[in-house]
């Protein structure tokens, strides 16, 4: 009998289920900070609450006080969730688009997806431009979408070129920031004192704006595309082994890529039309989930996931916590925070392979 028709040694057996109950653990740890993150973000504003007040408040509305009630559940549960909601979906869009380029630094923020929905988006609030004029009342988030829909499907084409490598579709991505970054600056120069305050305000990136009905579609995003990529889940892990060995497994590597790249682009666009730019949480979450879950879609995946929700809402309660009485734009701690991050993976991925 050959070794591949052996069972598992019985220490094999018992060090992968270790590991595995170890990975559950994190990622239990990491639903815990969230909600204690979460907490301590709805207890935070110009009237603090005591935690245990405000969990009885979440849990039990009818017994808490009218003030509080409305205090917490129609001004600060909204911000809070779509800390979760928009972190969760751009830290999903980086992991994936680091998974299916083998870069580190991919991201839709520094491979101009970002850039390219902000683009959008201001083309709706500064000229009026609807991209798909049926949907008039959605325009904005529909104009986000479209914008890095065409930045991602640009990418996609360039990517399958002969001769082009990871560093050249890097390359590639920061032109693109540039780009629509230049764009930007062009609308804003011509925009009306009103329009320019909204859209400067906008690409700070704030959470002050957040309805429930934004927690429900970046929610809705996020329910969707995260069934669909677990589906993939092996021939995402696959992939990491190099596009030859995972096409030789059976892996329709193209066709991935090109799916990937719509879901990521649906991703990044939806939150940053809502929210504005927020930089880094897609290079730091994933980068952050890989340390402690590894290259494992079925943990890699939900650990993405948990770890972007977990920053963006700690960094919620930073922007309430840094200035008593104000709330800084979330986009400038993200930035303040995100690039010496970033500057780190840069030389450390210049001294090895990732």
């Amino acid at each position: 009998m050959s070794d591949l028709t052996q069972p598992m040694p019985r220490e094999s057996a018992f060090s992968y289920h270790r590991l595995v109950l170890r990975r559950l653990f994190v990622l239990s740890g990491l639903t815990v900070l969230l909600c204690l993150s979460v907490a301590i973000d709805i207890s935070l504003g110009p009237a603090r609450y005591a935690l245990p007040d405000v969990v009885r408040t979440v849990l039990f509305p009818s017994e808490a006080a009218l003030q509080m009630r409305v205090v917490v559940w129609d001004i600060r549960m909204p911000i809070a969730l779509l800390a979760v909601t928009v972190g969760g979906c751009l830290s999903l869009a980086g992991a994936q688009m680091q998974t299916i380029l083998a870069n580190p630094l991919a991201s839709p923020f520094t491979l101009g997806l970002s850039a390219a929905a902000s683009f959008g988006a201001a083309l709706a609030m500064v000229l009026g431009v609807a991209l798909v004029p049926a949907a008039l009342a959605l325009m904005v988030p529909i104009n986000a979408f479209a914008m890095a829909m065409v930045a991602a499907l640009l990418i996609f084409a360039l990517s399958g070129m002969r001769g082009v490598t990871t560093e050249t579709i890097v390359l590639l991505g920061i032109a693109l920031v540039f780009t629509f970054n230049a764009a930007l600056a062009l609308l804003q120069y011509f925009a009306s004192e009103q329009a320019l305050a909204a859209v400067v305000f906008w690409t700070m990136g704030s959470l002050t704006k957040a309805t429930w009905g934004k927690v429900a579609v970046t929610a809705l995003i996020l329910a969707v595309c995260t069934p669909l990529f677990a589906r993939r889940a092996w021939a995402l892990t696959a992939i990491r082994l190099g596009e030859t060995r995972a096409a030789a497994m059976g892996v329709p590597v193209r066709r991935l890529r090109l799916e990937t790249l719509l879901l990521v682009s649906l991703l990044a666009a939806v939150p940053v039309s809502f929210v504005g730019t927020i930089g880094f949480i897609g290079i730091v979450g994933p980068h952050i989930a890989r340390l402690l879950l590894g290259e494992d879609q079925r943990f890699f995946l939900p650990g993405s996931i948990l770890s972007g929700a977990l920053i963006l809402s700690a960094t919620s309660v930073l922007s309430k916590a840094m200035l008593p009485g104000a709330v800084l734009p979330i986009g400038i701690i993200t930035a303040l925070v995100g690039v010496p991050f970033f500057a780190t993976l840069i030389f450390t991925h210049g001294r090895r392979q990732w």
